[in-house]
């Protein structure tokens, strides 16, 4: 045997190597919002940049008191006890630590994963050698506990959704996430949930199961969340976001987060900047929310040739062509400068997910621009 095959036959189980797959539609993704004359991809309700260091919208703010941490600061939005936050280089990052967390606590580890759903969320267990399955949403995309309950096994170590719903825009209630925690509970796994869309609501509430407005998994048990500055800040450019969770299961967070890079500390003072400041902040993002999500409604009960469902409050949705696949929609779409994400990169391949996140004048350019690419669709027979 050489030495080489001799290391490997008597590697430690826990550094063998794990293998990543493409994600296809981060490959698809990149770098199209950018290229593209009018951006309907983009989710993130993404504020103007000139290339500076310094985000315009936090440049005349200033700084929270000295000594406030960026955990603590997050441990107050979710009612939380700072040890209980793990800050992170964006909401990819956390759903990534809560995988090989999850994953190293197993020697045969198994991830159920939301169906239709963000590609990452299957993609990424199964690189750490996960063994992923799929339960499905209700329809409409509403997340329904039953379901959830019944794909559940004994050997499963992680259940993964969002809220709001990727791609649909479904909203779930704390009771119904609180139902999902007890059915993941009954085989101890652990819940993980996505929430980087949830304080897309125009009416904020506070108290008890809300942050930033929206409603919070967090504090439910057996249950961590995930979310970022990135969407509904639109600060994506800090790379921060957060993971909270029970203690124990942050411990194991801390433990495995020591493989990969830490967090720049510019990027965390930034963020200390926009937390100190999140109520303003907040009533800017919750405008854009109002304005794109009456566009975009708007835009949908304007034709006959397409159908979607934009829930309350939010600025995306799946729209569905009559005669024609969400493939070759998104396509058409792109020969004339415009971008939809094609349905297939969440498992619904007949449909585009049309996002509304820039500016109000903006996104009704890009939704006049798709119109036009509608109205060449049925005289073309595409």
């Amino acid at each position: 045997m050489s030495p080489r095959a001799d290391q490997q036959a008597h590697a430690d189980p826990e550094l063998t190597a794990t293998v990543f797959e493409p994600i296809a539609y981060l490959e698809w993704i990149a770098g199209r919002p950018e290229a593209a004359d009018h951006d309907l991809g983009s989710s993130d309700l993404r504020r103007a940049g000139d290339g500076r260091v310094v985000p315009p919208a936090l440049a005349d703010r200033e700084d929270p008191p000295p000594g406030t941490t960026l955990e603590s600061q997050v441990a107050t939005v979710y009612d939380a006890d700072p040890t209980d936050v793990h800050v992170t280089a964006g909401a990819s990052h956390a759903n990534l630590l809560a995988a090989m967390a999850a994953c190293a606590a197993s020697d045969d580890p198994h991830v159920l994963v939301e169906s239709p759903g963000y590609e990452p969320q299957a993609a990424t267990p199964a690189g750490f050698g996960a063994s992923v399955d799929r339960f499905s949403r209700a329809p409409g995309g509403r997340l329904d506990p039953g379901r959830l309950r019944d794909a559940l096994t004994p050997e499963t170590d992680l259940v993964v959704c969002t809220n709001r719903h990727n791609p649909t825009g479904a909203l779930a209630d704390r009771e119904t996430l609180a139902a999902a925690a007890e059915a993941v509970g009954e085989v101890d796994a652990t819940l993980l949930v996505d929430e980087v869309y949830a304080p897309y609501v125009l009416e904020a509430r506070s108290g008890d199961g809300s942050a930033f407005g929206g409603v919070t998994a967090a504090g439910l048990p057996n249950t961590v969340v995930a979310s970022s500055l990135t969407k509904f800040h639109g600060l994506g450019g800090l790379r921060i976001g957060w993971l909270v969770g029970e203690g124990a299961f942050v411990e194991r967070l801390d433990r495995v987060a020591w493989h990969l890079p830490v967090v720049a500390d510019p990027s965390r003072a930034l963020a200390r900047r926009t937390l100190h400041h999140a109520d303003a902040l907040a009533e800017r993002s919750r405008e854009r929310l109002a304005a794109n999500h009456e566009l975009l409604s708007e835009f949908l009960a304007g034709r006959t040739d397409v159908v979607g469902d934009v829930p309350a409050g939010c600025p995306y949705g799946l729209v569905w062509h009559a005669d024609v696949d969400g493939d070759v929609l998104s396509a058409a779409a792109w020969e004339a400068g415009v971008l939809v994400v094609p349905g297939r990169f969440f498992g619904v391949r007949g449909a585009v997910r049309v996002a509304a996140g820039h500016d109000a004048e903006t996104t009704a350019a890009a939704l006049a621009a798709f119109g036009r690419v509608l109205d060449g669709a049925e005289t073309a027979g595409v």
